[in-house]
C-alpha cells in the first residue's frame, strides 16, 4: 500500500496532555489529532479528510520551563490582582482595559482606593458606583421586596385554610381565583426585581474581572526526531507532498518543525524479522493479537505506557467530541512472519520502519 513518510526534526516541543494545567505535561510523541491538525493546516483543508497515522520517534531529554501566566479568576476580588474591564465579553474576546492594580499582597481595596494604582479613572468610578448600587439593591430587597412577598405568602396560607373549611363550590372558586392572582403578583414582583438587578448591576458588573499572574511550568522535549506515516486517499497524499513547505510547527506555535524528508513510499507485508529503531504508539489490538511483540519484564505484563489518544472529532452541541484510540507507547518491539497482514507493515527506507496505523 502507498503512504507518505514524513521525517521531522524539532529543537523543542510540548505535546500537551489535556488534563494538566499548572504543570503542562507533555506526551512523549505528538497525539494523532495534533498531527492530523498540522497536516490539515498545511494543506488548507477546512473539513476533515480521512487519514490513518503511524507515529514513531525519539527525543534527547525532558526538562521543565517556567513561565508567568496571566489568568482571570473565577470570581471578582476587591483586594488583589489587577482589576480589568472586558471590551467584548459577549464575543468571548479576551481584550481588556486595565482599570487598577493592587500594590501590596494584602490590605488593598479597589472600592475605597487603598494602596492601589489607578489606570482608568472612568473605569474605577463605574466599578465603585456598581458596588454602591449593589448595597442599595440588597437593602431594597431586604426592606421592601422580601416583606411584601412574605406577607403575600402568609395571606395564601389563610386562603388555603379557608378553602379547606369551605363547602360551597362557588365560594371555593372565588378563593382559588384569589390564590391565583396573589401567586401571579408574587411572580411579577420577583421577576421585575431580578430583571432590574440583572440589567443595572449584574451585566455591567460581569464586565469587570480580576487578572492575576503566577508561575506555571511546561514540560519540554528537546532534540525531537519523528517518523510519521500517513495513509489516505491518493489526492490527500499528493496534497501533503505538495504542501510540505507549509508544515511549520507541531505542538505549540513556537515548536517549529524542520522537514527532513517527505515522500510517497510503498509499504509491504512483514516477510522476515524486524526490530524497531524508535519508540512508537502501537494500537492495543496489535499487542493483544501479538502482531507486534514487545519487551516484557518479570512481573510486568506490558512493557510500556498505555494512552487513550484523540484522533478526529465531530461537533456536537457546539463542542468537539473526539474519538479516542487505545495505544501502547513503547520501544524495543519487533515483528516477524506471524504478524497479520494489514495490521503491520514494513517501510524499506533508509531503515526498516515498522508501521502500524491508527
Amino acid at each position: 500500500m502507498k503512504a507518505v513518510r514524513l521525517k521531522l526534526r524539532q529543537t523543542s516541543a510540548n505535546y500537551r496532555r489535556e488534563e494538566t494545567i499548572d504543570n503542562k505535561m507533555t506526551y512523549p510523541l505528538p497525539p494523532f489529532s495534533t498531527v492530523i491538525g498540522m497536516l490539515h493546516q498545511a494543506c488548507g483543508y477546512h473539513f476533515y479528510h480521512e487519514m490513518d497515522i503511524s507515529i514513531q520517534g525519539k527525543y534527547g531529554a525532558l526538562k521543565k520551563e517556567v513561565y508567568y501566566d496571566h489568568c482571570f479568576l473565577n470570581s471578582l476580588q476587591n483586594d488583589r490582582g489587577m482589576l480589568v474591564k472586558m471590551k467584548n465579553p459577549d464575543l468571548l474576546s479576551k481584550a481588556f482595559v486595565k482599570v487598577a492594580e493592587a500594590k501590596k499582597p494584602q490590605g488593598n481595596d479597589f472600592r475605597k482606593g487603598i494602596t492601589i494604582q489607578v489606570y482608568d479613572e472612568d473605569g474605577i468610578q463605574e466599578y465603585r458606583e456598581l458596588k454602591d448600587l449593589k448595597e442599595q439593591i440588597d437593602d431594597f430587597n431586604k426592606q421592601r421586596i422580601k416583606p411584601a412577598i412574605n406577607q403575600a405568602k402568609q395571606y395564601l396560607k389563610v386562603l388555603s385554610a379557608r378553602k379547606r373549611k369551605e363547602t360551597g363550590v362557588e365560594r371555593n372558586k372565588r378563593i382559588a381565583l384569589r390564590e391565583k392572582e396573589i401567586k401571579a403578583s408574587i411572580t411579577e414582583i420577583d421577576n421585575r426585581f431580578k430583571a432590574y438587578e440583572e440589567e443595572h448591576y449584574k451585566i455591567p458588573y460581569s464586565r469587570f474581572r480580576t487578572l492575576t499572574c503566577g508561575p506555571k511550568y511546561y514540560e519540554v522535549l528537546s532534540d525531537v526526531e519523528l517518523v510519521i506515516h500517513v495513509s489516505a486517499a491518493e489526492e490527500v497524499l499528493e496534497d501533503i507532498i505538495f504542501h510540505q513547505s507549509s508544515i511549520q510547527s507541531l505542538g505549540r506555535s513556537e515548536d517549529f518543525v524542520e522537514v527532513i524528508e517527505a515522500e510517497v513510499v510503498e509499504l509491504t507485508a512483514v516477510a522476515g524479522y524486524y526490530n524497531s529503531q524508535y519508540s512508537a504508539y502501537l494500537p492495543i489490538t496489535t499487542i493483544v493479537g501479538e502482531d507486534i511483540l514487545i519487551k516484557k519484564r518479570e512481573g510486568i505484563p506490558a512493557g510500556g505506557t498505555r494512552y487513550y489518544l484523540p484522533k478526529n472529532y465531530i461537533i456536537r452541541d457546539g463542542k468537539r467530541c473526539f474519538s479516542r484510540k487505545g495505544v501502547l507507547y513503547t520501544s524495543g518491539y519487533k515483528v516477524d512472519e506471524e504478524s497479520r497482514e494489514g495490521s503491520v507493515w514494513i517501510d524499506h527506507g533508509s531503515q526498516n520502519y515498522i508501521v502500524s496505523f491508527v
